[in-house]
């Protein structure tokens, strides 16, 4: 397999605890996943994305440590939110890799005092001065491991693939399945020759799973719930986790087939069976 397989920790799943963080990062990269994924949200009782990888951080080596995606224009201080990265990045020995995008929820900005209307407007200021701040502009430190972290840019819209090509590695196009990204893979692909980019964008999608004993209960109480502000469509979030090893690979085949470079599965459940069951899924 070319394709890398990263495993998200259970950040967002209700009751998650320390072992569903600290422990479950140790047990991660030791069966051998290329990444610790996260997933942001504010108005919802999860564990927030970078203090999670931080402690992810403090007790591995090797895997790399992915934002999939980080809300950042309700990081509204950028000097600060270089200064957190930027630490994350050090301590790690260059292991951060930062998926961000805008964000598509009201209700997270209206908790932030964020205007959710100007969001695009904010990221694409915030990401000349992350640049700068990264760069040791004002004095902000510590320096990165590497320059910067690893950014990818999140996202659907011709902003989104402007972005992408302009101040990125590459683009994550999130869930959606292997058909979606594929679509989206040719648009990013022709942002980045517009832009004069060499090489290729690094690319990164995602999937949830649930496996094992109540597989599909614990996809529909965990996604269920967290989705809920979606309406009908969390349904459809729900239906598509894959609950069998079969669908497990049918999911990774497909998205290595479309040319992805990384996909993150998600879980439903913060039980470190998961990390051994999804491992002998892709065996």
């Amino acid at each position: 397999m070319n394709m890398d397989v990263g495993i998200g920790l259970p950040n967002t799943v209700l009751g998650v605890d320390k072992t569903g963080i600290v422990d479950f990062a140790r047990t991660a990269e030791e069966a051998g996943f290329s990444s610790l994924g996260t997933i942001d949200r504010i108005a919802y009782g999860n564990y927030e994305s970078l203090t999670a990888l931080a402690a992810a951080a403090a007790v591995t080596e090797r895997i790399r440590l992915v934002t999939d995606i980080l809300i950042a224009p309700l990081r509204s201080n950028a000097a600060l939110f270089a200064k957190q990265t930027a630490t994350i990045d050090h301590l790690s020995g260059g292991r951060l890799v930062l998926g961000l995008a805008p964000g598509g929820r009201p209700d997270d900005y209206e908790l932030s005092g964020v205007d959710f209307s100007r969001r695009g407007r904010l990221f694409d200021r915030q990401l000349e001065d992350l640049a700068g701040f990264w760069r040791g502009d004002g004095g902000v430190g510590p320096a990165p491991a590497n320059g910067r972290p690893g950014l990818l840019i999140g996202g659907t819209s011709d902003a989104a693939y402007r972005r992408a090509a302009q101040h990125a590695d590459g683009w994550t196009s999130g869930g959606g399945g292997a058909e979606r990204f594929a679509q989206g893979l040719e648009r990013v692909r022709a942002a980045w020759r517009e832009a004069g980019r060499e090489g290729e964008p690094r690319t990164m999608a995602l999937f949830y799973f649930s496996l094992g004993e109540r597989a599909a209960d614990r996809a529909r109480e965990t996604l269920g719930g967290y989705y809920a502000f979606a309406g009908e469509y969390a349904d459809q979030i729900v239906q598509s986790a894959a609950t069998s090893e079969e669908t497990v690979r049918e999911y990774i085949d497909a998205f290595e087939r479309a040319g992805c470079d990384e996909v993150i599965c998600f879980p439903a459940s913060a039980d470190l069976a998961q990390i051994d069951l999804l491992a002998r899924a892709i065996a």
